[in-house]
């Protein structure tokens, strides 16, 4: 499973030739919680390599969160592949924040803005209000990442988390769970002095969401063409 996101793809610039080559030496050791069989799309696999080639996270861990699939990659500073793990998101399809979200407590928010926000977002360990020092993916939205709790039973959270498939993943008012094993052997030490935390979108598109990241895309695949065309 964690083999496939270590092939990070060769764009055309000899820097991302040497991250891809650096990521793939390093050992199979990393935590991989993810279901038997399920795989990591490519989208996921381009973006790490992308983010460790171009620098873009800055020497700061980061983690790679595929809502679709309930999937999230951490990796350290070094771009070094650290865990897997499947994750709990917003009951709602959508990448917006509605405006003032943040300041509702959790029973007045709309079941439509019960969303997970797509993006780049820079978060780290800081105060909440009603549960103590928590990881923040965006502060401004109130978005966190915790370990799953048992609080109300009718959502089931620990059985969705445990489930083979991602299909019942969404169930939060916007916040990301993992499991309480992920998140003290992996999340917390890797995220103690902060990150960078890229979210795929539910609905817009990667352009809109990682222009910077797609434009490379586009620019590898021209590439690709001309060097196939000059071989013939």
């Amino acid at each position: 499973m964690l083999a496939l996101a270590l092939a990070f793809p060769s764009f055309d610039a000899s820097s991302a030739e040497r991250a891809a080559e650096r990521a793939a030496e390093q050992p199979v050791a990393a935590v991989d919680l993810l279901p038997e069989g399920q795989d990591v799309s490519s989208t996921v696999i381009e973006l790490a390599g992308w983010v460790v080639a171009s620098k873009d996270s800055q020497g700061y861990p980061f983690a790679v969160i595929d809502k679709a699939s309930a999937q999230i990659l951490v990796f350290g500073g070094d771009g070094r592949l650290r865990g897997a793990a499947p994750g709990l998101f917003g009951s709602a399809v959508g990448d917006h924040t509605a405006p003032g979200v943040a300041g509702l407590a959790l029973r007045e928010i709309p079941g439509r803005d019960r969303t997970t926000p797509a993006g780049r977002f820079v978060g780290g360990y800081g105060p909440s209000i009603d549960a103590g020092r928590v990881l923040w993916v965006d502060y401004e939205s109130a978005v966190s990442i915790h370990p799953t709790a048992t609080g109300v039973p009718a959502e089931k959270r620990v059985e969705r988390l445990a489930s083979a498939t991602p299909d019942d993943n969404r169930v939060t008012h916007g916040c990301i769970n993992v499991s309480p094993e992920f998140y003290e052997q992996i999340i917390r030490p890797t995220f103690e002095r902060g990150g960078v935390f890229y979210i795929l979108p539910d609905e817009d598109s990667l352009a809109d969401t990682f222009p910077e990241f797609a434009q490379s895309r586009v620019t590898s695949q021209r590439g690709g063409k001309r060097a196939r065309s000059a071989r013939r």
